[in-house]
């Protein structure tokens, strides 16, 4: 075994970086400790030092997927909402096209139900859905109904985006429209119902909505 030596912040970064790619490989059920510290080319008593379990590596992997995200969509006062929320989505699908076997652990598999995970992504939507929030309500609409909106909307995405991960049945850019689909519907109520389906129509009535 041939081992570098690394500054601590480093070395985490390695570690997290190897687990990361072996998730992507595999399930987090089929992932064992040893086979990271193997691809890491460290002991696995060192691999303990700095994370005591693999929820405990799973859990920070998730934390800077999530803070990278996040810096990715951080806003952009000067764009029009449109634009933002068009980036943001594209940002949030990408991430799950990143990190498949992740989106279907935390959504699904045995990770579904674990605190530390889901707290990682509520404070994710929570940052998403306020910044979205507060701009249609700073343009004019009214807090209550759009707090609702926006949280059915994030809720939505997530579910479609971990189904999309899962089945590939429809391309990425079906997945894109449908969302948008949704939002416009959610932001339509009461004042402009969608009267139609089609989601290949929808992104122009999406940005007139938020015009």
């Amino acid at each position: 075994m041939t081992r570098r030596r690394l500054e601590p912040q480093q070395r985490r970064e390695q570690l997290l970086d190897t687990g990361a790619a072996l998730f992507v490989e595999k399930p987090y059920e089929d992932v064992l400790m040893e086979d990271i510290a193997a691809r890491a080319c460290v002991s696995r008593s060192l691999l303990y030092k700095y994370y005591p379990s693999k929820r405990d590596l799973y859990v920070a992997i998730l934390k800077r997927v999530s803070d990278r995200f996040l810096a990715r969509v951080s806003p952009y006062p000067q764009l029009p909402l449109a634009e933002q929320l068009a980036t943001g989505l594209e940002a949030h699908i990408q991430s799950f096209a990143d990190h498949p076997f992740e989106a279907i652990a935390i959504s699904r598999g045995a990770l579904s139900h674990d605190p530390a995970i889901q707290a990682i992504v509520t404070d994710e939507l929570n940052v998403i859905g306020q910044r979205l929030i507060d701009k249609l309500v700073a343009e004019g609409r009214l807090r209550g109904v759009t707090e609702i909106a926006v949280e059915g909307w994030l809720a939505f995405v997530r579910a479609a985006c971990v189904k999309w991960v899962q089945s590939q049945k429809i391309s990425r850019a079906d997945l894109t429209e449908l969302c948008l689909c949704a939002f416009g519907g959610a932001l339509g109520y009461p004042d402009k119902p969608v009267a139609s389906p089609d989601i290949r129509n929808m992104r122009p009535a999406v940005f007139a909505l938020l015009a």
